[in-house]
């Protein structure tokens, strides 16, 4: 498996986790059936994609950009989609952890470029 192809299997198991975390919020406790079924296969989606990302990547790496990028994502889909809104800390956190992804990817020796 390429590095490029790595990295799409990371980015589609990404948006499956944030499809499924967002839709989390409309099963009512996993009592609506359709939005619980797209739940379990959200993240049934998610897990099987990266599992190929950890063929190359080391766990803590693809981990680590997994769940970075997922928390902005889930952040934004949050204030899109159910009007929750960020003060300027938690702004911040989310710029910090951005940048751990960025110094991740551009300056670990753990991923081979």
């Amino acid at each position: 498996m390429t590095l490029t192809q790595t990295y799409l299997c990371l980015g589609a198991a990404i948006v499956a986790e944030v499809v499924a975390t967002t839709t989390l919020k409309t099963t009512a406790n996993f009592t609506r059936l359709w939005p619980s079924l797209a739940v379990i296969a959200g993240y049934g989606v998610s897990f099987y994609l990266l599992t190929f990302a950890l063929t190359v990547l080391p766990t803590g790496i693809a981990y680590a950009i997994w769940s970075g990028v997922g928390i902005i994502l889930i952040s934004a889909a949050g204030w899109l989609l159910h009007g929750q809104r960020l003060d300027a800390p938690a702004i911040i956190g989310l710029g910090l952890i951005i940048a751990g992804v960025v110094v991740v990817n551009v300056f670990s020796k753990s991923i081979s470029h």
